[in-house]
């Protein structure tokens, strides 16, 4: 099948098979290799990514379900050349450690900061917790989102 989606606001036209995986579209294809393969399950959130602004897994969305719509990467999230303010924050933050999970874990929180630019301590426990992380007790994680919500909320009052 042929499709049309965009990924990373760059349309893309692809030839692929309807049941082929999202994550492999994108390493394989698109070699956008911010996206991880974990478990190939949908259990530990390394190949979130954003479709249609709402974090989902990789491994399991389908090409089938791509017609028309918009995926984000991390490598979609750095504008300019810019980081955006969740890796700033979790760069900071010291919420990295050995980063396999990380850019699921920032892609699902950016997912929660779309929807919910003030989330509570629990609603981003929440977001993440389709995403695991062997490395920490996730205190910096949400530490680095705390900080990212308010520092976009701070610009938001300053009308930055």
């Amino acid at each position: 099948m042929t499709l049309h989606f965009f990924v990373n606001e760059k349309p893309i036209e692809l030839e692929t098979a309807p049941d082929r995986r999202l994550l492999d579209i994108l390493r394989e294809d698109l070699y956008l290799t911010g996206v991880k393969e974990g478990c190939a399950e949908g259990e530990c959130g390394a190949c979130t990514v954003l479709l249609d602004d709402q974090a989902v897994h990789a491994c399991l969305t389908l090409a089938a379900q791509l017609e028309g719509r918009r995926v984000t990467t991390i490598e979609g999230l750095a504008a300019l050349g810019e980081l955006d303010i969740l890796q700033t924050c979790f760069v900071e933050e010291i919420a990295i450690q050995c980063g396999f999970c990380t850019t699921g874990m920032i892609m699902s929180a950016k997912a929660l900061l779309l929807k919910n630019p003030n989330p509570t301590e629990s609603e981003i426990r929440l977001a993440l917790s389709g995403n695991l992380c062997r490395c920490s007790g996730y205190v910096q994680i949400v530490k680095a989102v705390q900080r990212a919500a308010k520092e976009l909320e701070a610009k938001r009052t300053c009308g930055v």
